[in-house]
């Protein structure tokens, strides 16, 4: 589904994603895994086209290049893809009907009645049928993530990003997303890429990870491969010890050498 090439990102002297090569497979589930500040959805948000490359090539379906692709056939492309944000994203004057609906609004001419039917069966795709009426303001986070995976799939893409899905949800909330995500991928036949740091929930619904530490590619294979992994700094981020190869500071300096050069400056 995409094919990437030399992929990279730098924001002034910080490099995000370092050059890198990556295949996201059609009708798989390839979940983007690591630390916080690793670059998963600096990562994402290249993948989907809502951020600009430094350099590199992002091939969709083996034709279009998202990396120097005009806006309006951006905009076009991404009518085949969906996307569920870390904190869902919902817009908040409109109740549940009124967001899954609302791409379906802005990029059809679909009759009300048939609109209905569709938000129909995607809350219902869900768990959410029946909630039609509520704000955002009265879901719960579980609810919300579920009512923005509905308006992600209310188009029916071929393709699907999902930002930390289970992020602050509780157990339960968390395993029924994870869950969700896992069938629908493949009773749809769609393609999901996933970024999280849950490693639990990520091996559980993977057919290839991507494991990412300081913006660069350090394992992916299969769930199986990862976890049994012989690199130190993989095993530290699925068995999450404090301790290892990777640090708790990005910093490229001493502490000490930055405190005398601040103590010198004063």
């Amino acid at each position: 589904m995409i094919k990437v090439q030399n992929l990279s990102r730098r924001f002034g002297e910080f490099l995000a994603v370092a050059p890198t090569d990556l295949h996201i497979h059609k009708q798989k589930t390839t979940v983007i895994m690591g630390g916080s500040g690793s670059g998963k959805t600096t990562l994402l948000r290249l993948l989907s086209g809502l951020e600009q490359a430094s350099t590199g090539h992002i091939w969709f379906d083996n034709d279009s290049d998202l990396t120097c692709m005009a806006a309006r056939h951006l905009y076009a492309l991404r009518l085949r893809m969906g996307m569920v944000f870390q904190y869902s994203a919902l817009l908040n004057s409109l109740n549940v009907y009124e967001n899954v609906s609302f791409p379906l609004h802005e990029h059809t001419n679909l009759d009300e009645s048939l609109i209905r039917t569709m938000v129909t069966m995607k809350l219902e795709q869900v768990g959410m049928r029946g909630f039609e009426h509520l704000m955002p303001s009265e879901l719960s986070g579980g609810m919300a993530k579920r009512v923005a995976f509905a308006r992600a799939l209310i188009t029916d893409p071929e393709l699907v990003f999902f930002d930390e899905p289970t992020s602050g949800l509780d157990p339960i909330a968390a395993a029924v997303v994870t869950r969700l995500i896992q069938q629908l991928t493949v009773k749809t036949k769609m393609t999901s890429v996933v970024v999280t740091h849950d490693v639990a929930a990520g091996l559980a619904i993977a057919d290839w990870v991507i494991l990412l530490w300081q913006g660069r590619v350090i394992a992916e294979g299969t769930a199986e491969h990862i976890a049994n992994s012989s690199d130190a700094r993989v095993q530290q981020f699925i068995q999450g010890k404090p301790d290892g190869p990777i640090p708790f500071s990005r910093s490229d300096t001493p502490y000490l050498e930055t405190l005398m050069q601040v103590d010198s400056h004063g």
